[in-house]
């Protein structure tokens, strides 16, 4: 049973799917009847076993390369069928100081969570357009909205995301192609879990829910705004942060 915003029959490319968000975005899009890529960069079991639960492909790229983007979709197309869903979700954090950020700090970071996003769009848009369907979700973060210090180079890539999906949004909304972003606050993952016991409490005291959020949380938002039950939506950025960046 694939219930609400079912994807029955739907192919879907999920970047940096290996572990955390992704993964968890993955399982949900084959819960909800997705025939689902995951993409991964160097996390290859991690990859293989979510494409091993749901059915899915683990499939390499590295999408900051425009090439290799590409070049992942076509595979897509060849294996499974024509890209129905988009999500965009490959991203790292280099975190440091801006006086202390090197200029590979800040090319790292904007090359794989802004550039990777574009190319994958452009690889699939075309497409799209023709069929006159498709719905691209592009993963940002309340760091994007209201900044963070030691994060200037995250905050720009995330922030650049959500101008890039509402021009996405303007440019391909004629020919029936959504394009929305979901923004996480605090999700419990690898990356929160350095953080010190100071400052996950200072977090959770201005969380209204009172607790940092699962992978599951962003997973269901990705899994709405990804089927037909958010057909209406588009160049809209869903906060999934509860409460925290009101």
């Amino acid at each position: 049973m694939t219930g609400f915003a079912s994807l029955e029959g739907k192919v879907a490319v999920v970047t940096g799917g290996s572990r955390g968000i992704g993964a968890a975005i993955a399982r949900e899009l084959g819960s909800a009847g997705a025939r689902v890529a995951v993409n991964y960069r160097s996390r290859r079991e991690g990859a293989e076993t979510v494409a091993g639960e749901i059915d899915g492909v683990a499939l390499a790229a590295d999408v900051a390369d425009p090439g290799e983007a590409l070049a992942l979709i076509e595979r897509v197309e060849s294996e499974l069928g024509d890209v129905d869903v988009l999500v965009n979700n490959a991203g790292i954090t280099r975190d440091t100081l801006i006086a202390r950020m090197s200029d590979d700090d800040w090319e790292q970071v904007i090359d794989t969570n802004l550039r990777g996003a574009f190319n994958t769009c452009r690889a699939v848009s075309r497409k799209m357009l023709r069929r006159r369907a498709g719905s691209i979700v592009n993963l940002t973060s309340v760091v994007g909205l209201h900044g963070n210090p030691g994060q200037a180079n995250y905050a720009a890539s995330k922030a650049g995301v959500i101008g890039l999906t509402k021009a996405l949004a303007r440019e391909l909304g004629t020919r029936g192609v959504r394009v929305n972003a979901v923004a996480p606050g605090y999700i419990d993952t690898e990356l929160t879990n350095v953080l010190s016991e100071e400052i996950r409490g200072s977090i959770l005291g201005n969380t209204p829910l009172g607790r940092l959020g699962r992978p599951e949380d962003v997973a269901a938002a990705v899994r709405f705004l990804s089927s037909d039950a958010a057909a209406f939506v588009t160049g809209e950025v869903l906060l999934v942060d509860g409460g925290l960046g009101m």
